[in-house]
């Protein structure tokens, strides 16, 4: 099951990028990131069980 979530977020990690630089305005660049960084947040906050990506806490 690990393994499909990290193939997934590659997947989507590359759309997002692909996506991103597709876009010219920055103002629609800043909006790509803003909403990139809450799926990420919520995602955390779904699996407060895992280990942070950041490594391990000091």
């Amino acid at each position: 099951m690990e393994d499909e979530n990290i193939a997934l977020n590659s997947v989507l990690g590359l759309e997002l990028n692909r996506v991103f630089f597709a876009v010219r305005e920055t103002a629609n660049k800043q909006k790509i990131i803003e909403f990139a960084r809450e799926v990420l947040e919520s995602e955390r906050a779904r699996q407060p069980d895992s280990a942070s990506p950041d490594g391990p806490a000091s």
